[in-house]
């Protein structure tokens, strides 16, 4: 089953192209990683599938066209997960948490038994059930995005989008929110996660695409996406290709030779 579908994605910012003809579905069961360099369009590509940044093409969302969705009914079918890691208001995490049950009730409801299992449920994947009653402005960088995937998960969509989320943890919990990624795309849900880290999105995703000027280049299996010329070609890095428990290891070493990086091409 599509949970996303975009096709023709244009996005202009500053009268500037960012993204350009851009066509992507995801399906339930997928994992898939975002990758490309700074700049190449992958936030821009997130916000133009919610509708938070004017774009040409289309967008359908479960199969219905985003356009003909209302706020609410979007959000029970996306999750979003944004850089931005800023809490503004000093409620509890358990409240905070809460929030992400928000379209699954009318707006004067109280939360039900529904609302406050998914809430459990969100404050254990993430391991933050002891500081449940701590204010959220408290809490230390890490935490707070911890905190921040939790109220995701507690909207309990079929699709979760996320800008970045590996920023700020620490390698265990890193490694922990893959895990759970991943488990949630076994699970019949479909994740779409940025990624930077290309060793994690090498070990964990079920599928890649990498974006670069804003533009897909290759969209496939890890091991098919993720090759030492196009680390070179996109990144200008050359990386270190190998195997460890049943899986693939990618590591970046060092930055390609100036005459190499400086012959870069369109065509990759």
């Amino acid at each position: 089953m599509s949970l996303l579908t975009l096709s023709g994605i244009g996005v202009a910012l500053g009268g500037r192209d960012v993204l350009g003809d851009v066509s992507l579905t995801v399906d339930a069961g997928e994992f898939v990683g975002l990758i490309g360099p700074n700049g190449a369009g992958k936030s821009t590509l997130l916000r133009a599938a919610l509708g938070l940044v004017a774009a040409r093409g289309t967008v359908e969302i479960g199969g219905m066209p985003a356009a003909r969705l209302s706020a609410r009914e979007r959000a029970l079918r996306i999750a979003y997960l944004p850089q931005e890691r800023e809490i503004a208001w000093p409620v509890s995490v358990d409240m905070l948490v809460g929030l992400g049950r928000a379209p699954h009730r009318g707006p004067f409801a109280a939360a039900g038994a529904k609302d406050r299992a998914a809430v459990e449920a969100a404050l254990g994947r993430m391991e933050i059930a002891a500081f449940r009653h701590r204010p959220a402005t408290q809490l230390s960088g890490g935490e707070k995005a911890r905190v921040l995937i939790a109220r995701a998960l507690a909207q309990e969509a079929p699709l979760l989008l996320a800008d970045e989320p590996t920023a700020g943890l620490d390698p265990e919990h890193q490694i922990g929110l893959m895990r759970l990624f991943a488990d949630l795309a076994r699970e019949g849900r479909g994740v779409v996660a940025s990624l930077h880290d290309l060793g994690l999105a090498a070990r964990w995703c079920t599928r890649l695409v990498l974006l670069d000027r804003g533009r897909i280049v290759a969209d496939g299996p890890p091991r098919q996406v993720l090759t030492p010329q196009r680390l070179r070609d996109i990144y200008a890095v050359e990386a270190f290709f190998g195997e460890a428990a049943g899986g693939l290891v990618v590591q970046p070493l060092d930055l390609v030779a100036s005459n190499a990086k400086n012959e870069r091409t369109v065509h990759r």
